[in-house]
């Protein structure tokens, strides 16, 4: 290997470097991208702590060393391939013509010593498998054969192993041997990760009853559930692998899969076929058009991190976006989908829900290539004969995509998902059910060069249940601001003037500054000296978070009241619907009562949302009926499928 220096290694001379191999290879490792990077300095220790290594195996299987060492006189031969040993060969070679450089036939062969010209056969040693597995690089693209050919395929690209042990065997192996030869690195990246355990976070063994084979698992769970727990796994740690673990896989990829279902059914309930005509995606509703920049954005992020080796980071972007998918847009866009007032718009709602999963698809098929398959094969290959019959023939989508980025409207979109998990966590802290409608809910948002648009807001009303959501500059209107000053930052500082300060905070008595200062009986306090709390005035409840904050007026009015109670007594009867079996598009008869004045008002609006006919008096025998509990006492709905042509 060479001397190890007592020196800085930037300190070698170039004549120091030559004398040790040793630190060639280190000079090669340094042009070597190593993930995770802790690797390159793991194999630059084992460099540094190494000594001499043991090439030979007194073995009979593997690698025969072409090394011939004469009894006679001493002598020690290399030979150098298969040609030079036929023409040196002065027995044996009928017994080895026609086999690979294994024994027993290549050790027929001898050679005559060019020493003393006495007959000298192979030493019986052969090749540690890491020498063997460390000539790679050269033998599989016959470097001696075709040099050419060779050239243009090294050093190789990517290569990929489990680290653990890999510096000190094929990592190093590879390394020396192309240091030897070339002094070039044999590998450009290098991607190397734990191992798998068991889910109780032992090794695998079967003694443990901890181990699954690959067929069981591949059929249990499914290759593409594999597959997604070890992309969203963190390279450098190990992997707890188990049915549990398989579970929690599976439960993200039914996301996707429940979505394209209610895509599926609710297309063939109304005929719509991607040949459908829809509105550009300029003039959709704002959240299709965030969907799409959603999409347009993953596609980008995704081809990004899958360049740079990034499989987590790629699964974090496209788990992102699913979610984005499933718990936001269709969320708020299920009712569009069944409507028959507005043509236009179930239209664009389909076309955006179809462009969302197609890209969807595409995007994961480096990851999932079989659940991606299956999707694109019925979204598209079955409807679009023109397109390409698979998945995997289709270009990344990222150009196609690209012109539906809208970066101003992500951004405001992220402010109204913060205002509308804002305005749940007050509803939750009043005690306020997310069907209860309320007056007025008020923002003030943070400065991030996007606003929020008309079409927007009625967004967030709809999504928190009010009537109006009111934009305002700041919050100084809604809130009370009461200052805490932080004693342990302050205390020194102050000395005897803390009681006058903290008196003056408890009373109201502040005078704010514009840099976010403060000063109490006098004394100016820094703004990481003290806390501002925004208390709500009596009537609201207020939250704020990074800049964003919300007011809702949480008083309730009789007609505000009914309203809630005819949002939940529909709750109740599409829960009843589905007690009955029945299927999307059924309409039924319904028996309601009984209900207030105010709250029957709604009762027309409920029985359209329901596809149900009122029946008025009591509800004949064996109909599926249920229970309210409401505000205003219980409430008996009973149901039954409508005849057809009723």
């Amino acid at each position: 290997m060479g001397p190890l220096y007592d020196q800085p290694r930037e300190t070698l001379t170039k004549e120091q470097v030559d004398a040790s191999l040793r630190y060639q290879i280190m000079d090669v490792v340094d042009q070597i991208r190593w993930i995770p990077d802790f690797g390159h300095e793991r194999e630059l220790d084992w460099l540094r702590n190494m000594h001499d290594w043991m090439i030979s195996k007194k073995r009979y299987w593997g690698l025969a060393l072409p090394i011939y060492d004469c009894a006679a006189c001493g002598t020690v031969e290399v030979i150098g391939g298969r040609e030079e040993l036929r023409e040196r060969a002065v027995e044996g070679w009928e017994t080895f013509e026609g086999h690979t450089p294994h024994r027993p036939f290549v050790d027929a062969v001898k050679i005559a010593c060019p020493g003393c010209g006495s007959p000298v056969e192979r030493i019986k040693d052969v090749g540690n498998p890491w020498l063997d597995a460390g000539i790679v690089p050269f033998s599989t693209l016959h470097q001696r054969e075709d040099p050419d050919y060779w050239q243009e395929w090294f050093p190789a690209d990517f290569i990929t192993e489990s680290f653990p042990g890999q510096f000190r065997n094929w990592f190093y192996s590879m390394l020396a041997m192309s240091t030897v030869l070339r002094r070039e690195p044999p590998f450009r990246t290098i991607f190397g990760y734990a191992l798998v355990f068991g889910e109780d976070g032992r090794p695998m063994h079967k003694s443990w009853g901890n181990a699954i084979e690959f067929d069981e698992a591949a059929d249990r769970m499914g290759v593409d559930v594999m597959r997604w727990m070890f992309a969203k796994a963190r390279p450098e740690e190990n992997i707890p692998f188990g049915w549990h673990a398989a579970d929690e896989s599976r439960r993200e990829l039914l996301i996707l899969w429940n979505v394209y279902s209610f895509f599926v059914t609710y297309a063939r309930l109304a005929g719509w076929t991607p040949v459908t005509a829809a509105p550009p995606v300029a003039e959709r509703p704002v959240l299709d058009r965030w969907i799409l920049s959603r999409a347009a954005g993953t596609a980008a992020t995704v081809e990004e991190r899958l360049l740079d080796v990034d499989a987590l980071g790629a699964a974090r972007a496209l788990s992102a976006y699913l979610d984005g998918l499933s718990t936001w847009y269709l969320r708020l866009s299920r009712r569009r989908f069944s409507r028959s007032d507005d043509p236009t718009d179930r239209a664009a709602a389909f076309a955006t829900l179809h462009e969302a999963l197609v890209a969807g698809a595409r995007m994961l098929a480096p990851v999932l290539p079989f659940l991606a398959e299956s999707l694109y094969e019925n979204l598209v290959a079955a409807v679009a004969p023109d397109a390409p019959d698979s998945v995997h023939l289709t270009r990344w989508p990222s150009a196609e995509l690209a012109a539906h980025r809208d970066d101003g409207l992500e951004t405001a979109m992220a402010s109204a998902q913060g205002a509308v998990d804002l305005a749940r966590t007050l509803r939750a802290s009043a005690h306020l059910k997310t069907r209860q409608p309320l007056a007025t809910a008020w923002m003030a948002l943070p400065d991030r060069g996007a606003a929020i648009g008309d079409e927007l807001l009625r967004l967030i009303a709809d999504e928190i249940n009010v009537k109006e959501v009111v934009v305002i500059d700041d919050d100084s209107g809604l809130v009370e601001r009461r200052v805490k000053p932080l004693l342990p930052k302050i205390g020194r500082r102050l000395g005897s003037a803390i009681p006058a300060v903290m008196a003056a905070a408890r009373t109201g008595e502040v005078e704010f500054g514009d840099d976010g200062s403060v000063t109490l009986a006098g004394v100016t306090l820094a703004p990481d000296e003290v806390e501002i709390l925004a208390m709500p005035r009596p009537g609201t409840a207020v939250a704020h978070h990074d800049g964003l904050v919300v007011v809702l007026d949480t008083a309730l009015t009789p007609a505000l009241v009914a309203e809630g109670e005819a949002r939940e007594l529909a709750r109740a009867i599409q829960e009843l619907r589905r007690e009955a079996g029945l299927e999307l598009d059924d309409r039924i008869d319904l028996w309601v009562g009984p209900l207030g004045d105010s709250a029957a008002a709604h009762l027309p609006a409920i029985a359209d949302d329901t596809l149900a006919v009122l029946a008025s008096g009591d509800p004949p025998t064996g109909v599926l009926r249920s229970t309210v509990e409401l505000d205003g006492g219980p409430v008996v709905i009973a149901l039954r499928r409508r005849a057809a042509g009723g």
